[in-house]
């Protein structure tokens, strides 16, 4: 399909996040010895990913890799896999340095605090210098006992799931929340790191412009000086896929609450970043990690890895009983199981210079000359499609550099769906959902 027609059915077709989907891996024809693979990448400035793959609801939009409600006795033998996992790793990276680390999911605050103790001991084990670290919260999850031990362990940046400040509007998505705990939790918040992220969602049903930047206006009053705004998409196996549909007026709420959050003094990162966070917040002395280039490296069943030529993961899961089972295989995984990459997808010299393309494109920036140096030639002749971008104005190329425009910007995740390469897009059709 070309841009245009795909413009023309809104500026939304799905998350565009990272280069290629986990629905276009496929369980590799030979299992892939990660020493191996590992040995000639550069490993000193790796971004660390543990996830915890558990929450206390699945909200309505959510078709993330998550277990709801697990007994606590599963969360332990989870931990104890974890841990096996990231002794191998760190046996099959060794010299290596880390630069990020961020602990996702799911949602990590469901740990108890000993649980999240442990977590952050396992991480210590990998990463023992003080590097910029990332925790995603939920309102329901978060204590004064789990922000202490983040605090303990220097986390730089939480990030707290609250979509919307009007229940009418979270109901509507199958998201239980009492705003007196949206509140409490902020408020917990406010000094518990240096930056302070909060996710809405706009599009959500009953959801109005004024409504949108009340959402913003409160959370920002408690303290978050980094946003995202996400639009509700609805997707297969979600609660939602079943039994809704809607009129699409996300954009316009898009461009209005954009509009509200620039003046409250945020600067738009991307699509759906903006933030007020001094540029150091993270660490500015330490190792920068770029998405394009370095490595990361993820340790539980739902992270991904990435190395230049190969990225692998367990196999995507949507359902409950599938993620359920893929966890139980996960944890009964042997050592040397954890030693070898089993399902992914090879990226061709033609599919990392899409890749980087496509992430640098969704920062707002690709510098042409570092695309050149790295790949040995231009990028306009490299991904032919960027052409359609330039004249659709979602892309302004200039000598040194390719910049989104304000309706790239917008329209970025339309954008990022356009420039996968046909095999990416025909795998992703194929793919069987679980």
């Amino acid at each position: 399909m070309r841009l245009s027609e795909l413009l023309r059915t809104g500026g939304y077709h799905s998350y565009a996040y990272s280069y290629p989907h986990k629905t276009a891996y496929r369980t590799l024809p030979v299992p892939v010895p990660l020493r191996e693979l590992w040995a000639t990448e550069n490993r000193q400035s790796l971004f660390l990913y543990l996830h915890v793959p558990f929450c206390e609801q699945r909200c309505g939009f959510c078709n993330l890799f998550t277990q709801v409600a697990p007994k606590s006795d599963l969360v332990s033998r989870y931990l104890d896999a974890l841990e096996r996992q990231a002794s191998v790793m760190h046996s099959v990276l060794h010299p290596y340095r880390v630069a990020r680390l961020a602990v996702g999911g799911g949602t990590p605050s469901y740990l108890s605090a000993p649980q999240l103790a442990r977590l952050f001991a396992i991480a210590k084990k990998l990463c023992p210098d003080p590097i910029p670290t990332s925790i995603e919260v939920s309102p329901a999850t978060i204590d004064e006992d789990k922000l202490a031990i983040c605090q303990q362990h220097q986390v730089t940046r939480i990030s707290m799931g609250v979509q919307s400040l009007f229940p009418n509007e979270t109901s509507g998505v199958q998201r239980r929340q009492d705003p007196a705990s949206v509140e409490r939790a902020l408020r917990m918040l406010k000094t518990a790191a240096p930056i302070r992220n909060v996710d809405l969602i706009y599009g959500l049903p009953g959801q109005t412009e004024q409504t949108l930047r009340e959402s913003i206006d409160r959370v920002v009053a408690w303290g978050a000086n980094e946003l995202y705004l996400y639009p509700l998409y609805v997707r297969p196996l979600t609660i939602l896929s079943r039994h809704r549909s809607h009129d699409d007026f996300r954009m316009l709420l898009y461009r209005s609450a954009r509009q509200h959050v620039r003046t409250l003094g945020f600067r738009q990162v991307s699509m759906r970043m903006f933030t007020k966070a001094s540029p150091d917040a993270e660490g500015s002395k330490l190792p920068v990690y770029r998405c394009q280039e370095d490595g990361m490296v993820g340790i539980g069943p739902g992270a991904r890895s990435y190395t230049t030529s190969l990225h692998y993961a367990t196999s995507f899961a949507v359902a409950q009983s599938a993620i359920r089972d893929r966890i139980a295989a996960w944890m009964s995984q042997s050592d040397e199981d954890f030693s070898l990459a089993r399902h992914g997808f090879l990226l061709s010299s033609a599919e990392r210079q899409r890749r980087y393309l496509i992430l640098s494109l969704l920062e707002g920036t690709l510098d042409r000359a570092a695309f050149r140096q790295r790949f040995n030639r231009d990028v306009l002749s490299a991904v032919p499609e960027l052409a359609e971008a330039i004249a659709e104005g979602l892309v302004t190329a200039l000598p040194d550099r390719l910049c989104l425009t304000e309706r790239g910007l917008e329209c970025a995740d339309v954008l990022g769906h356009f420039l996968q390469s046909q095999e990416v897009m025909a795998a992703r059709a194929a793919w069987e959902a679980a």
